[in-house]
């Protein structure tokens, strides 16, 4: 239930930087929805070390290892650093060519080149705080981690308020205001995570042993999570790139109902992330049999929250969407768009839980295969097609739920065959 809260406030912050930031311009709106596009880009690189140090430090929790994890979790900060930098570099130099090349406006670009390089620079708290979160995760501790997004969340929208619209005697900055009290944010995070480190109690501390052999174990499960969310990123860009052909008012909808059916994942993120570190704990215990029935019931928990946020969604998508736009286009698009996407949320409650639960297993060669065939040949492909052939955007939002569907029963049926049990890390 912490995670689960967790990844609430994480969405409510979310919504809260989609609104005051929509209250400068539908351009800017839609620049910063696909900024966070572009950082599930650079989520591979975090899934590379964060996957395999998930998996790597329940399974030594599990086996009452506590000062290897740790040790493990310092060496896996002094990586995540070093791979920051290059990002950082990559990030500020191209912001403006990210969004020329995914065919935005002028207008976007402009305010995306904005507020990108000025993100950029915080990468090194956001690839640090990725990693901190998911490795207390891994530990068992999540109530850490929801108090510290609490404070977070609240210190990020005090200074949206503050650095945008230029209150308290600051010169109103729009788009860059919000980049800046995100960046900061995290800054909190980063120091919040220290202290709580440095605790007696804490499940996990930072001491400085690196292990080589151990950030091999990590890589050999994190490559293949690494190369799952690369190909099912870039796939999502040429998905919403698809999207951004329609015009600015479908890529804005898209993105405003992208972020309210938030809402709907933050079950499924939170039992996720507690079906994967207790599948994992408890295979490092060698009780296979617990580890499979984690997540059965953290899946049958996620269908039950998920699947009631689902008829809200279906129920009032117009009233929700107001929130964040005032533009009836944006709302008709956003509103159809959360009206199918509640009907899809059982299966994706079934995606989220089980595929977690088999990257805590470091069966990830498994669920790479599974998303890469999923999302191309179900998804990308058929959108595109369907865009040629002159069908609106509510056809491609019914040919993405119709994806999310069938990738549900593929991992429901391998979930159940128990093969994954037997993986090796």
């Amino acid at each position: 239930m912490p995670a689960a809260l967790k990844h609430l406030v994480d969405i409510l912050q979310i919504l809260i930087d989609m609104l005051m930031v929509g209250m400068i311009s539908i351009y800017a709106l839609a620049a910063v929805g696909m900024s966070m596009q572009f950082m599930m880009v650079i989520n591979v690189l975090m899934t590379l070390y964060v996957v395999g140090g998930n998996a790597l430090i329940s399974r030594f929790i599990g086996q009452g290892r506590k000062r290897r994890a740790s040790s493990l979790l310092y060496a896996l900060g002094i990586f995540a650093i070093l791979l920051s930098v290059f990002v950082t570099i990559g990030g500020y130099l191209g912001s403006e060519n990210i969004y020329i090349w995914m065919g935005s406006e002028p207008e976007v670009v402009e305010q995306g080149k904005l507020y990108f390089q000025i993100l950029s620079l915080g990468i090194v708290f956001i690839f640090l705080d990725s990693l901190l979160y998911n490795a207390l995760s891994a530990a068992g501790d999540t109530s850490s981690s929801l108090y510290i997004k609490l404070f977070s969340a609240g210190l990020n929208a005090f200074l949206n308020y503050v650095f945008i619209f230029g209150n308290f005697g600051f010169e109103a900055m729009g788009i860059e205001g919000a980049a800046y009290a995100t960046v900061i944010s995290y800054m909190f995070n980063i120091v919040a995570y220290i202290l709580f480190l440095r605790r007696a109690s804490s499940k996990l501390h930072l001491i400085p042993i690196i292990r080589i052999k151990d950030l091999k174990r990590v890589w050999n499960v994190g490559y293949s999570a690494a190369l799952d969310r690369g190909i099912s990123s870039m796939s999502f860009l040429v998905f919403v790139s698809i999207i951004t052909a329609y015009g600015t008012a479908e890529l804005a909808g898209y993105q405003v109902g992208l972020r309210v059916e938030g809402i709907a994942f933050m079950p499924g993120f939170g039992f996720a992330v507690a079906s994967m570190a207790l599948v994992g704990q408890s295979l490092g215990a060698g009780d296979k049999n617990k580890a499979f029935n984690m997540g059965i019931i953290s899946g049958r928990i996620a269908y039950v929250f998920m699947g009631s946020v689902g008829i809200v969604l279906i129920t009032f998508p117009e009233y929700l969407v107001s929130f964040f736009t005032h533009d009836m286009a944006t709302i008709a698009v956003a509103s159809k768009y959360l009206i199918l996407v509640g009907l899809a949320q059982i299966p994706l409650a079934i995606m989220f839980v089980y595929s977690s639960s088999l990257r805590g297993a470091g069966a990830t060669k498994t669920t790479l295969k599974i998303n890469v065939l999923s999302l191309w040949f179900l998804r990308v492909v058929p959108s595109y097609i369907a865009y040629k052939m002159g069908y609106g955007v509510i056809t491609i939002f019914i040919i993405m739920n119709v994806e999310t569907l069938i990738k549900g029963i593929i991992y429901w049926y391998i979930y159940q065959k128990r093969t994954w049990l037997d993986t090796k890390v």
